[in-house]
């Protein structure tokens, strides 16, 4: 599968449909280490820090997804992971650089168990850390840093049962 974006299933939709809105299921993964810090990745196109993330691709179950974009985006393969919430409503609805429009249907799982060598910079990253909740990185402003602010929330709120917004 290739690893650029104008190949992957979003990118040949856009291509088809331009600027308008589509819905896209994609994941957001909470990782953290021994320490209870959180693992950010730092975004090769907007140098920005988030959470890894995702959208799913054609054929792919969105445990796949989830496994396929943490592998790509730090280089660890997930166990086990538990589903923590979903954020599907118009209120998370965004229009990237390129006035491209998505409907949020982003599913955020906590990574329970993994394996592997954290990489430092990969195709999708330029650097990666793990962050104390009370020193995380600077996130891209407006709606994605509201957004990772209310997943971490969640996480915190979180009793076993999904949230689902």
């Amino acid at each position: 599968m290739s690893s650029k974006w104008e190949d992957s299933y979003t990118g040949e939709l856009r291509s088809i449909v331009g600027n308008r809105k589509l819905i896209i299921p994609s994941i957001r993964a909470i990782i953290r280490d021994k320490e209870n810090r959180i693992l950010y990745i730092e975004r090769k196109g907007n140098k920005k820090w988030a959470l890894p993330a995702g959208g799913i691709e054609i054929n792919e179950s969105i445990v796949e997804c989830l496994k396929r974009e943490v592998r790509e985006e730090t280089g660890i393969e997930v166990i086990e992971a538990t589903l923590i919430a979903m954020y599907t409503g118009r209120e998370y609805s965004v229009i990237n650089r390129f006035g491209d429009e998505y409907q949020g249907f982003e599913l955020l799982f906590r990574v329970d168990e993994w394996k592997g060598t954290i990489l430092k910079e990969t195709d999708e990253t330029t650097n990666i850390g793990f962050f104390s909740i009370d020193a995380l990185p600077e996130f891209e402003s407006g709606y994605f840093e509201e957004h990772e602010k209310e997943v971490l929330e969640d996480l915190q709120k979180f009793m076993g049962t999904p949230i689902i917004k």
